[in-house]
């Protein structure tokens, strides 16, 4: 009788089988980065072409060449053609130049807090799973650091789904109190925030990785004495030990009401809430704010005070083009008026495909998808992100009509 080549699977138990894919999908990831040692950004970011750079910086394109022939502010790298292309880094250079030498445009190109300007902190939650919280935080960090400001991005997520969009597959290439968590435990083994901040592959936009000790939190709180109130102050004591290092911080939640998240929202200065077009996630967002006001309640009665700059509704995935979609907006906006940002984030292959290799469309050219898949995605994505610097330099008392319009005319870019 012929041997059954998989007999050898086949009489594993249920628990080797587990451990035997496991250990297949570990050793793939492990090999992507050294396990114990010292963490580095495994995705590099691609060099932008001047047009890109011009639009975002809003410049002429042939201003830019001027300044280079004549030897002024950061030296692109020459392509093929003559094209110039500017790393990120160049980018941030020639903000700095630019602002420096026409002073009077200098908040347009340098953008960062000024001395008396608060730490903005968006805290990005709901609680359905699936409602596009870790997308709107990875789009949103990524767009305000293109555009010149230093950014935090901090996932409170277990899953750790934001880290992985980062290149940091927390589960294989972490070691244990590396997370927020470690900053905010309370015990001897508390680490400074400092400790738990990862350079990402974009200049000026770091990151706090989560992992599956975060929920360690949750069990540290309830072993608390009673009356010991403080778990929900820990996550703002924790920024507060870089609040000078940042413009933002973005908060990626977890898709509960946790006390994690209850410290998020209590460190937040403002929140966004992502709802995708559907009537079931729009019923999850009722619950989600009917858990938030019970959390918010609880915090203020123990001395809080959550007076946030502004909170916003979002509407990710939309297709303007389905009926249904657009009955539930216009819903939206019956309900909860201006409190609906105007633009929406698009429902887009693009989108969908940059995210399954885990990047963003500011990650990849142009020409690796269809021209106006690309352009309709991204004018999408620019339009929210343009939005929500509108209302940071609203908090800031700065004009609004500099920096949001050159940044939507990104997808113009060669």
């Amino acid at each position: 009788m012929l041997k059954d080549p998989e007999c050898k699977v086949k009489s594993e138990t249920t628990s080797e089988r587990f451990g035997r894919q496991a250990a297949a999908i570990e050793h793939h990831l492990s090999a992507l980065g050294d396990t114990v040692g010292a963490i580095q950004p495994m995705k590099t970011l691609r060099s932008f072409s001047s047009g890109e750079v011009a639009q975002l910086v809003g410049v002429s394109d042939g201003y830019l060449r001027q300044l280079s022939l004549d030897g002024l502010g950061p030296m692109p790298a020459l392509g093929t053609a003559g094209r110039r292309f500017y790393t990120l880094r160049q980018i941030n250079e020639l903000r700095a130049y630019l602002a420096q030498v026409r002073p009077k445009e200098a908040l347009k190109f340098w953008p960062r807090r000024r001395e008396g300007e608060k730490l903005q902190v968006i805290a990005i939650a709901n609680l359905k799973g699936g409602s596009a919280k870790t997308t709107t935080s990875f789009y949103l960090a990524q767009g305000l650091a293109l555009q010149g400001y230093r950014v935090l991005a901090i996932d409170l997520d277990p899953q750790a789904s934001l880290s992985a969009m980062f290149g940091h597959f927390t589960e294989y290439r972490l070691r244990w109190n590396q997370t927020l968590y470690g900053a905010v435990r309370d015990d001897d083994q508390r680490v400074s925030m400092r400790s738990v901040i990862l350079e990402t592959h974009f200049e000026s936009l770091h990151l706090v990785p989560g992992n599956e000790e975060l929920v360690e939190f949750e069990y540290d709180s309830r072993r608390l004495p009673p009356g010991d109130d403080t778990f929900f102050s820990r996550v703002g004591s924790a920024i507060n030990e870089v609040e000078g290092d940042y413009d933002v911080v973005i908060i990626d939640c977890a898709p509960r009401m946790d006390n994690l998240t209850m410290g998020a929202l209590n460190a937040a200065t403002s929140m966004l809430v992502p709802v995708l077009p559907i009537m079931a996630n729009v019923a999850m967002t009722s619950y989600f704010l009917r858990g938030a006001q019970l959390g918010i309640d609880y915090m203020e009665l123990r001395g809080a005070r959550l007076n946030y700059d502004f909170l916003k509704f979002v509407v990710i995935r939309h297709d303007p083009r389905d009926v249904s979609e657009q009955h539930i907006v216009s819903l939206l906006r019956d309900l909860l008026g201006t409190d609906v940002l105007e633009a929406t984030v698009w429902k887009s292959a693009a989108i969908a495909d940059a995210q399954v290799n885990l990047q963003s469309l500011y990650e990849i050219k142009k020409g690796a998808f269809g021209r106006s898949a690309y352009e309709r995605a991204m004018e999408s994505l620019n339009a929210v992100n343009a939005e929500v610097i509108d209302l940071i330099s609203e908090v800031w008392r700065r004009s609004v009509s500099g920096v949001s319009q050159a940044w939507r005319l990104l997808p113009a870019g060669k």
